[in-house]
């Protein structure tokens, strides 16, 4: 919801202040019109419906998996597209990946999203509509910003969407920004008194694959980068969730393995190994392999896991988000 159009629109109704927090408790608690909103006049209603959309975004286009994932594509107010994605666990966990912009500027070479043409970074209420489209569904409790973008550089606004995914049912210690390495970005993280993860997009355990893999790499090598996470950690005393996707014959050798055990504090990472979603760049690693990187990596002293992958088929996993058009709703590839 635009929440500076809402609060225009009451102004202009001569309505008292609280009614923008009925209606925000309304809307974060899933509620599809205002004609759910029964404290409302129902004049008031009838305004609303007819003046403020409840959301500020589009849905162009949905698709679901069939192991219960769904990804929507959205259009901003000025076309912008963007998609987000709800995953369902049998353990009865609903995890929302949102978009913090509408492609992104970072160009890394196994991503679909890198390919797009960066757009913008999205405001704080386009951010909580995607979480908003799927709370309407259902309950949510976990919140990832792994979707489009790069979520610290638009740090403000997904902050500003943070504070209040609680009243969404998702809390702060159930949330989690992934970064590809942008130092400010973990440096204002570490900061901030809501207790967020971090997830670092590692990839490679060198400077000369990495740069090759992500040219941020370039700006932000990996000495500044861990030693930004370093100080998230001494800030946070949290451990750093590490993301590795696993391309076959690039980065899964046994030595890439043991580099990265050398290069990474036990006691302050947790790695997530991730089988490749294929884009058309690169191939994924054979499952035999990536166990193999694990285990490597489990004699290193570090806690390690295979991500479980989901909406594959529906082109929803991670680093298949590319909003190329509405063919999403038939379920035909999006990128």
């Amino acid at each position: 919801m635009d929440r500076a159009q809402l609060a225009e629109a009451l102004a202009l109704a001569g309505e008292p202040d609280y009614r923008a927090s009925q209606i925000w408790e309304w809307t974060s608690r899933g509620a599809r019109t205002y004609e759910e909103m029964t404290n409302l006049p129902a004049a008031l209603r009838a305004r609303l419906a007819a003046d403020v959309p409840l959301s500020s975004l589009a849905v162009a286009a949905e698709a679901r998996s069939d192991d219960g994932t769904v990804k929507a594509l959205f259009h901003t107010g000025d076309g912008r597209p963007i998609e987000a994605v709800l995953m369902r666990y049998r353990d009865g966990r609903r995890s929302v990946c949102l978009s913090s912009q509408s492609g992104c500027p970072l160009t890394c070479t196994f991503c679909a999203t890198g390919q797009m043409k960066f757009g913008r970074n999205l405001s704080s209420d386009e951010i909580l509509d995607q979480a908003l489209h799927f709370r309407r569904l259902e309950k949510i409790d976990h919140v990832v910003f792994m979707g489009m973008g790069e979520p610290t550089m638009n740090l403000d606004e997904v902050l500003a969407a943070c504070e209040l995914l609680p009243d969404l049912g998702v809390t702060h210690r159930r949330t989690a920004i992934s970064t590809v390495g942008w130092v400010p970005g973990i440096d204002r993280l570490a900061e901030c008194e809501m207790p967020i993860a971090l997830a670092l997009s590692l990839h490679a355990p060198n400077d000369a694959l990495r740069s090759r893999l992500m040219p941020v790499n370039d700006r932000y090598p990996l000495e500044q980068v861990l030693a930004a996470c370093e100080r998230y950690r001494a800030r946070r005393r949290r451990k750093v969730f590490v993301e590795y996707v696993m391309l076959d014959g690039v980065n899964d050798d046994p030595e890439h393995a043991r580099e990265l055990a050398a290069l990474l504090e036990p006691r302050g990472y947790k790695v997530n190994l991730i089988p490749y979603n294929p884009t058309g760049a690169f191939d994924g690693s054979p499952a035999e392999r990536i166990e193999d990187f694990r285990s490597i990596l489990a004699a290193g002293g570090l806690t390690a896991t295979v991500r479980l992958t989901r909406g594959r088929d529906i082109e929803a996993a991670c680093g298949q988000l590319a909003a190329a058009g509405s063919e999403v709703a038939t379920g035909q590839p999006a990128n």
